[in-house]
């Protein structure tokens, strides 16, 4: 009894451990972290803002997780991810694009290169070792970016769906400012942030939205069901969201981080079904938690199905492990959905980090890895 007692006084002893640490760690980053605290005001036509802050009108008890809450996913068991894994894709960075053709080169996470007829775009570009508001700990890569910033072609545009570190890097975007200049478009809110890192040419968007390029290309920031925020004091200060690219034979949907909910079908309604559609498989564990502001491979399949998408490619998975679930089994999960006969119509592939899919030319030939 005396020994029953002295383990189960030890494992109490531990859990203590682990939840301070994890408090002194949150503790940290919140005073490392970059975002602004002040509630962000001046936004009262936009309808999914309140006055303090922005919000789902998809979810009607909003999500708005307690310290409580997230301190209780932390002690969620995990799968155990390998500590690096090799890339083992084949960037095709120079192809010869026509009209109505893309080139999509999975650089990792939510980290895409996308490239149309005299047009280069990178959507939420992520280079960092980790997502994190500091160096030294946070979610660490188990693999390097599939392409080296230095080998990037010109980089005209970029795209930031929302401000989570795994999505908006600032010592990213400032080496390509620096580099290139790029016109950055963002959401509403984040623009302050941007400009404080010496990033001038920016376009902070509200849903529906567009900016038109040139004569031949428009981009429209749509809707998703999620949140943001760099810190637990500037939770949804500023919006969220996915991007429609269109250019002349084509339309691209960039999906950024998403619940499940109808703004896939009325994305399909107002603009028309894309050709090609990025969307998010991974960071899905636990469901009480995350099911808001993630999909499962099954959801993002009828994420597919509703906007009536001709290829899916997903994506946010395999770099960062952000979540519960293990390191293969977003893709295999979606293999199996697949096999259940959920796709209505079209294909829903998954690319290994590094590959470049080219539409219309590629959609015989690559296969879900």
């Amino acid at each position: 009894m005396l020994r029953e007692k002295e383990k189960k006084l030890g494992v109490l002893r531990k859990m203590k451990i682990l939840l301070l640490c994890v408090v002194a760690v949150l503790g940290l980053a919140l005073l490392c972290s970059d975002g602004n605290k002040r509630p962000i005001r001046g936004f009262a036509s936009s309808y999914h803002f309140d006055g303090e802050k922005f919000y789902n009108p998809t979810l009607p008890e909003g999500f708005d997780p307690t310290l409580l809450d997230i301190l209780r996913m932390l002690r969620e068991e995990r799968a155990r991810w390998p500590k690096r894994v090799p890339n083992l894709g084949n960037p095709r960075l120079e192809e010869e694009l026509k009209k109505g053709s893309a080139a999509l080169t999975f650089v990792g996470h939510a980290t895409f290169l996308i490239q149309l007829q005299g047009l280069n775009i990178l959507v939420d570009p992520v280079w960092s070792e980790r997502a994190s508001p500091v160096s030294w700990a946070g979610p660490r890569r188990v693999r390097e970016p599939a392409l080296k910033q230095d080998d990037l072609p010109r980089i005209d545009v970029v795209l930031i769906t929302h401000n989570h570190y795994d999505h908006l890097d600032m010592d990213t975007l400032s080496a390509l400012s620096r580099r290139f200049s790029p016109l950055v478009l963002a959401p509403l809110g984040d623009g302050n942030l941007l400009k404080s890192y010496g990033i001038n040419d920016v376009i902070e968007m509200d849903w529906w939205e567009s900016v038109k390029l040139d004569y031949h290309t428009q981009i429209t920031f749509t809707p998703v069901q999620h949140t943001s925020g760099r810190s637990l004091f500037n939770r949804a200060r500023s919006l969220w969201g996915s991007f429609f690219i269109k250019q002349d034979g084509i339309s691209l949907y960039l999906g950024g981080d998403s619940g499940y909910s109808r703004h896939y079908l009325e994305i399909a309604e107002r603009l028309g079904p894309p050709d090609v559609a990025l969307l998010p498989i991974g960071s899905y564990l636990p469901r009480w938690f995350m099911q808001p502001v993630h999909m499962d491979p099954k959801e993002a399949i009828k994420a597919h199905n509703d906007l009536k998408a001709k290829v899916s490619i997903g994506m946010h998975f395999g770099t960062f492990q952000l979540s519960a679930e293990g390191f293969h089994q977003p893709v295999e999960e979606l293999k199996e959905a697949l096999k259940e006969g959920l796709l209505a119509g079209g294909r829903f592939i998954v690319l290994n980090e590094g590959d470049t899919f080219i539409y219309p030319k590629d959609m015989g030939t690559v296969s879900l890895r």
